[in-house]
C-alpha cells in the first residue's frame, strides 16, 4: 500500500500593500549614539532655537546651569570701589596740612571710606535677599518716609550745616545725607506709580501731573537746604522713568520744556547761582579765577598736567590744598592728573558699560512681564549714568559746577551705601529674571 507523505507548508504572510506614490518613504535617521562625535555635535548646533538669549550655534558651549548673578557687573562695581578707595587715599593724604583739617590724621578719610564700603557691602548683601514684590508694596511708604527725613533736615538743631548747606542728619559719629536716599525712594515710587498708571499713560493730567507734583514737593524741600544738584538728578530720574514706561514723545518734550524753564527761573532768581554760571563760561578771568571759578580752573589745571599717561599715582600737585574738595566732587580731576587721559577714558568706559548692562537687565525684566522690576533697574541705570555724566562734565569744564559726587568712587558714606543698595536691587532683578528663564517662580 502506497503511503502518501503529507507535507504541511507554513502559511505565507500577506504581502504589504504598496505605498502610495504621493507619500515617498523617508530614510530612518540613525540614533545619535551611532553617529560620530562631530556629526552629533553638528546636529545639536543646527537646532533652529535660542537658548538663554543666544543663538543655538553658541549655545552648545553654554554651561548646563546659568550663574545666579551677573558676575561681570559685580566685578566692574568692585573695580570702581577699589579704584575709588585708592584715589580717595591719594587725594586726601595732604588734607591735614590745611588748617581746616589739621586735627585729622593722613589716612583718616581713606580709613573712613573703607569702613563705609564694608558697611555698604553688608547692606547690599541684606538687600539682595529682599524680593522685588516687597519693594513694590513698600514704595509709597518709602517715599513718605524720605519726605519726613528731608523735613527733619530743615529743622534747626536737627539738621547739620556744612559749608553753608543744611543737608545732613547726625547720628553720633555718622553724618547721613537724606537726599541720597531720596533718589532711590523717588525712583522706586516712580516705577510703582508708572506700573499702576499704564492704562492712562497717554493722558497728561492723569499720568504725568501727579508724579510732577510729587517731584515738586521733593524739589521744594531740597532747594531749602539748598541742593539744586540733587533736585536736578531726581527730576531727571522721575521723568525718565515715565518716558521708559510709555509716556509718548509729545508729553516727554513738554516735561523737558517745563523742567528747563523751571531751572532757568531758579538760576535767574538766585544771584550766587548766576555767578556760578558766569564763572563756568569764563573761569580764567581775573575775577572768576579767584572766586566762583576757582575750583573749575584748578580742576582743568590738574587734568592738563596729567596729559596722556599722568604724573603717576601720588604725584598730583593740585591735591596739595590747591584744589578744594579733591577727594569728593573733584576726584576725577586728581585721576586725570595722576593717571592721565588713559585714566579718565577708562573711568568713562566703566560707567558707560555699567549703565548699559543695567539697562539690559531692566529690558529683560520687562520682556518677562515684570514691569516694576524692569523700570526700577532702568531707573537705577539712568540715575548712576546721569550723575556720573554730570560729575565728569563738571570736572572737564563742560558743565557748570554742581555738588554731585562720582558714584562708587568719591568720598562720602551716604552716597556709597545708597549706590551699593541700588546695585543689590539690580542684582536681585537679574536673579529673579534668571529664575524665570529656567522655568521657576520669582
Amino acid at each position: 500500500m502506497n503511503t502518501a507523505t503529507l507535507r504541511i507548508e507554513p502559511a505565507l504572510a500577506p504581502a504589504p500593500a504598496p505605498a502610495p506614490a504621493s507619500a515617498p518613504t523617508r530614510p530612518t535617521a540613525p540614533p545619535p549614539e551611532a553617529l560620530p562625535r562631530k556629526r552629533r555635535r553638528a546636529r545639536v548646533m543646527d537646532l533652529p532655537v535660542k537658548i538663554g538669549g543666544l543663538p543655538a550655534r553658541g549655545a552648545a558651549a553654554l554651561p548646563a546651569r546659568l550663574p545666579n548673578f551677573d558676575l561681570p557687573l559685580i566685578w566692574v562695581c568692585a573695580l570702581l570701589l577699589a579704584w575709588g578707595l585708592v584715589m580717595v587715599y591719594s587725594a586726601s593724604i595732604a588734607l591735614p596740612g590745611s588748617p581746616r583739617y589739621a586735627r585729622y590724621a593722613q589716612g583718616y578719610f581713606a580709613w573712613r571710606h573703607a569702613l563705609w564700603i564694608g558697611l555698604s557691602l553688608i547692606a547690599a548683601l541684606i538687600t539682595a535677599q529682599i524680593p522685588m514684590r516687597w519693594w513694590e508694596r513698600a514704595a509709597p511708604w518709602l517715599f513718605v518716609g524720605t519726605i519726613g527725613l528731608l523735613i527733619a533736615v530743615l529743622i534747626p538743631h536737627v539738621g547739620t550745616t556744612v559749608n553753608g548747606s543744611r543737608r545732613w542728619l547726625t547720628f553720633g559719629p555718622i553724618n547721613f545725607q537724606p537726599s541720597e536716599l531720596v533718589k532711590l525712594a523717588v525712583l522706586i515710587y516712580a516705577a510703582d506709580y508708572m506700573q499702576r498708571r499704564m492704562e492712562v499713560k497717554e493722558r497728561f493730567f492723569r499720568a504725568v501731573l501727579p508724579m510732577a507734583a510729587a517731584v515738586a514737593i521733593v524739589g521744594m524741600l531740597l532747594l531749602g537746604q539748598p541742593d539744586m544738584g540733587a533736585f536736578f538728578v531726581i527730576a531727571v530720574i522721575a521723568m525718565g522713568i515715565l518716558f521708559l514706561g510709555g509716556v509718548n514723545a509729545r508729553m516727554s518734550l513738554l516735561i523737558v520744556a517745563i523742567l528747563a524753564v523751571a531751572f532757568m527761573l531758579m538760576v535767574a532768581a538766585s544771584p550766587w547761582r548766576r555767578e556760578r554760571i558766569f564763572a563756568y563760561l569764563d573761569p580764567w578771568s581775573a575775577t572768576n579765577a579767584l572766586g566762583k571759578g576757582y575750583q573749575l580752573s584748578h580742576a582743568l589745571i590738574a587734568i592738563g598736567r596729567g596729559e596722556i599717561f599722568g604724573v603717576g599715582l601720588g604725584g598730583s600737585i593740585e591735591k596739595l590744598n590747591w584744589l578744594p574738595e579733591a577727594h569728593t566732587d573733584f576726584l576725577l580731576a586728581v585721576i586725570g592728573e595722576e593717571c592721565g587721559l588713559v585714566g579718565v577714558v577708562l573711568t568713562i568706559a566703566l560707567f558707560f558699560w555699567l549703565t548699559r548692562r543695567i539697562m539690559v537687565i531692566g529690558r529683560r525684566a520687562i520682556a518677562l512681564d515684570r514691569v516694576f522690576a524692569g523700570l526700577t533697574a532702568q531707573g537705577i541705570a539712568l540715575w548712576l549714568g546721569f550723575q556720573a555724566f554730570i560729575n565728569i562734565g563738571v570736572n572737564l569744564g563742560a558743565l557748570p559746577t554742581k555738588g554731585l559726587t562720582l558714584p562708587f568712587m568719591s568720598y562720602g558714606g551716604s552716597a556709597i551705601m545708597v549706590n551699593m543698595i541700588a546695585i543689590a536691587i539690580v542684582l536681585r532683578v537679574d536673579l529673579e529674571n534668571r529664575v524665570l528663564m529656567r522655568g521657576g517662580r520669582a
